[in-house]
């Protein structure tokens, strides 16, 4: 049980925020839903898409998120296709033509993607991504040497130009892209020269609970509060966000898009009082939007269910396809989005 002023705190609160957001800060607040998709998969989408053995062996121990995609999956359903094509980030379109470039087509030869986003040891952010499908490594190769572009040697791996990125093949199936540091950095992970996500066991608890799904991610603590800043918008100016995100542990989602779009969100805080001040806080959004929003945003603010649970943050959201590419046509999503 709640004592009474932990109580009285959070009803005091979630007032606060009714009134914000009929004429206050909270205004602004974005589509809840979109928003966490968005800032979730774009910090910078059934079949489960875990992470390779040999793409594990490249993830550094300061990783603040990972991403995965099961591209099949994005190729089955309409929702998924439709959400790949209206926010597809710049870097992956980039990815894309030079797959093509190399011979891939990456609409039918990978089957899965992976993003990383993760912190050198002084501190500066890099990403890489790894590509898993069917590549026919000799072939690739083959086509290189015959543009007679030149690799570079880097220990016992070689780097090859692909537009603005380099590439290695990790395995015959596994391709491991992004700018030269980034790449070396993973290469160096590997061998063994940098300290691999393994000395982590909060991220890989994290990936074992998150990977099921096709579309999933992790966060750090820092790239939760991140996340949560976005996805909040002007709330999350408030001095309580201030106070409460330092209680953000970690974070995972999931997005199934098997039968329309079933979106999924962790928060792990480091107690239930702050699990349930998040919750209010959301809801309030929520409930602004449920009374000014469009038709669509509306409808998705229906499908979603926010509530807490010892001590995570658990936010749920359901939609038909239809349901959910109408709402990719609406302005709350173009905002959200760019």
């Amino acid at each position: 049980m709640e004592s009474g002023d932990k109580r009285r705190y959070k009803l005091r609160l979630l007032a606060k925020c009714r009134v914000q957001a009929l004429g206050g800060r909270i205004v602004t607040m974005k589509s809840i839903s979109i928003a966490l998709i968005l800032a979730c998969a774009l910090c910078t989408g059934a079949v489960a898409a875990p992470l390779g053995t040999n793409t594990r062996t490249v993830l550094p121990a300061q990783v603040q998120q990972i991403i995965s995609v099961d591209y099949r999956s994005l190729r089955n359903s309409p929702s998924g296709m439709a959400l790949k094509n209206r926010v597809l980030p710049e870097n992956l379109k980039a990815f894309e033509t030079s797959l093509r470039g190399m011979g891939v087509d990456p609409d039918t030869d990978v089957e899965q993607l992976t993003f990383v986003a993760y912190r050198t040891p002084k501190g500066a952010m890099r990403s890489f991504g790894i590509a898993s499908g069917q590549f026919e490594p000799k072939k690739v190769l083959a086509r290189f040497r015959a543009k007679k572009q030149k690799s570079e040697k880097y220990r016992d791996s070689y780097l090859w130009p692909a537009g603005s990125f380099v590439m290695t093949f990790l395995d015959d199936n596994t391709m491991l892209f992004g700018e030269a540091p980034q790449v070396k950095d993973g290469l160096d992970v590997r061998d063994g020269e940098q300290a691999g996500i393994g000395s982590s066991p909060e991220m890989l608890q994290m990936i074992n609970e998150a990977e099921s799904g096709p579309v999933w991610s992790v966060l750090d603590q820092q790239g939760t509060q991140n996340m949560l800043h976005s996805a909040l918008g002007e709330a999350a100016s408030l001095s309580d966000f201030d106070t409460i995100k330092k209680r953000l542990l970690g974070s995972h989602y999931s997005l199934d898009l098997q039968h329309g779009v079933d979106f999924g969100l962790n928060v792990s805080t480091s107690d239930s009082f702050t699990a349930g001040t998040l919750a209010a806080l959301m809801k309030a959004g929520v409930l602004y939007k449920r009374m000014s929003g469009t038709a669509s945003e509306k409808s998705a603010m229906d499908s979603m269910e926010i509530n807490s649970d010892s001590g995570h943050l658990v936010v749920k959201f359901r939609a038909d396809d239809s349901k959910f590419q109408a709402l990719l046509k609406s302005d709350l999503f173009q905002a959200v989005s760019h």
